[in-house]
Parts: C-alpha cells; structure tokens; sequence
C-alpha cells in the first residue's frame, strides 16, 4: 500500500470538510460561482453571502465533485474568505490556497486552481447583481470549463 502523500491540513479538510453546501434552496447567496476541468472531472460550487455596506464576505458554501485535492483546496478557501473584502479575496492564488493547506502533490495543484476560479466566479456574479459590472475582472470566471482552450 502506497503512503498517503498529503499534509495532515489537507487530511483533516477532505476527511472533515468546512462550510459544505447541504441545502442549496436554504441558503441565499450575494454571489454564485461554478467551474470545472473537463480533464479531471472536478466541478465546483461556490457561494458567498457579502455585507454590503463593508464588501465584506459573510459566509461562503460550497460544494465540490472531485478528489481530495480538490475537496480539501475548496475547503480551506471558504475559511479564508470569510471576513475578507472582496477586492483581496479576487487577489487569492492557488499559490495562497496551497500554502494554506502546506502543500500540494505537483500532480493536483490544478485542483486548487479551480477554488479560486470559483471564487472570483461568484465575486463576479455578486458583481453583476447589484449592478457593478464595471467591477467585474474577468468573464471567463463564468465559463464551466477552460480546460480546452
């Protein structure tokens, strides 16, 4: 049997993952994020409650169909955010969500790019419902998949 080769940061986030979305119809988002890797079928949902008056990320659900990678990265990235304005949780890079969590195997950095392409997803989103497309950074963020291109 091979070892497992991950921090015990990204054991304990996939073995017990925060901030999982359980009930999607119970939780009304400012800002609603989803892509994914055609290549590794990792898929994420991203959504985050925003106080207004602050731009302040309040809360941050999420729900993620990937490997442990992926499901630990998101993890950790819904507890960074929280508190977070919005300008400097757009600013995270797989680089900040991998050192979070310690490391990553080189193989499965991918997965934590994903996170934070929902994230900026869902910051877009909150964007472009309470009329601030001029803030919106990027509408790639919106695409399912990039993968391809």
């Amino acid at each position: 049997m091979t070892d497992w080769a991950y921090t015990d940061k990204v054991k304990k986030h996939f073995q017990d993952p925060q901030n999982i979305l359980e009930d999607e119809s119970s939780f009304k988002e400012d800002g609603k994020g989803m892509v994914g890797n055609i290549k590794c079928g990792d898929q994420m949902l991203m959504l985050i409650k925003v106080d207004k008056a602050k731009e302040i990320i309040t809360d941050c659900k999420w729900k993620t169909y990937g490997c442990a990678s992926a499901i630990a990265s998101t993890s950790v990235l819904s507890e960074m955010v929280k508190g977070m304005n919005l300008e400097d949780a757009y600013k995270l890079s797989p680089k900040d969500v991998t050192k979070a969590l310690g490391t990553l195997p080189e193989h499965k950095i991918h997965c934590s790019v994903l996170g934070d392409k929902a994230l900026r997803a869902a910051i877009d989103d909150y964007y472009r419902r309470n009329g601030m497309k001029n803030r919106i950074k990027t509408e790639k963020a919106r695409t399912i998949c990039q993968c391809m291109n």
